[in-house]
């Protein structure tokens, strides 16, 4: 990605579309300051920024750099972030409602106790996000990597679950009663009070785990290969 130094004008605040630059704290102070629309950023690079709270509602971000940028405490509601990498970024205690994530990069990203009522979150890349304490009604994600990720006490009841990918993550006290998986997995997650009452798991990759774990799964459907599988932990075939 290739930035300009430029400074951000009032006449591009105007337009509502700033691309191409090198966005400092001061320059999105100014342009936050000078217009009374949402703006939106393309190509722009906020790599490392202090955005914490600044209020960017409504704001557009496409191809926007983000990597280990603070956004602690700003207000991000209805925002839409399109294909930006945010790698490491700060997101705790923003507020993040109906905000629209896709095909990002955010992996070891940190959201503890951000808002994000109605958000979404699809085709993206969450590897050892920490979403802890987060409000999170209505929150959802569709063919994202979750790997590592923390997500404990987190609600997915009777959601449709499409590629998820919860591979290592801590999904202890998560609620997945009636949830159906679409694919993705939960090998290796850990599952301390994990529930699964209702829930159909029989598209999903379980492996990993072990038949000790099988009384969260009380109540959930599976495959004959997945209970083949988990009975092969303990050393017996099925023919």
């Amino acid at each position: 990605m290739t930035h300009t130094t430029n400074t951000a004008t009032s006449s591009d605040a105007m337009a509502g579309a700033i691309g191409g630059q090198t966005i400092s704290r001061a320059q999105m102070e100014s342009l936050i300051a000078e217009s009374g629309n949402p703006l939106a950023f393309e190509d722009c690079d906020f790599e490392g920024v202090d955005l914490s709270r600044l209020d960017m509602r409504g704001f557009e971000f496409r191809d926007c750099t983000f990597i280990d940028a603070s956004l602690f405490a700003s207000v991000l509601s209805q925002t839409t972030w399109l294909r930006c990498p945010g790698r490491q970024a700060d997101f705790e205690a923003a507020e993040l409602v109906d905000a629209l994530f896709r095909n990002c990069d955010l992996n070891n990203t940190k959201w503890r106790r951000a808002r994000l009522s109605s958000a979404s979150f699809k085709e993206c890349k969450l590897t050892g996000a920490n979403f802890e304490e987060v409000a999170h009604l209505g929150l959802s994600f569709a063919d994202t990597l979750l790997v590592g990720a923390d997500l404990r006490k987190m609600s997915f009841r009777k959601m449709q679950l499409q590629q998820l990918d919860f591979s290592e993550a801590d999904l202890s006290g998560c609620d997945f009663r009636e949830a159906v998986f679409l694919g993705g997995g939960l090998r290796n997650a850990h599952l301390k009070l994990t529930r699964f009452d209702g829930a159909d798991l029989r598209e999903a990759d379980i492996g990993g785990l072990k038949l000790v774990d099988a009384k969260l799964f009380k109540g959930a459907t599976i495959s004959l290969n997945q209970a083949a599988e988990l009975l092969g932990e303990l050393g017996i075939t099925v023919a």
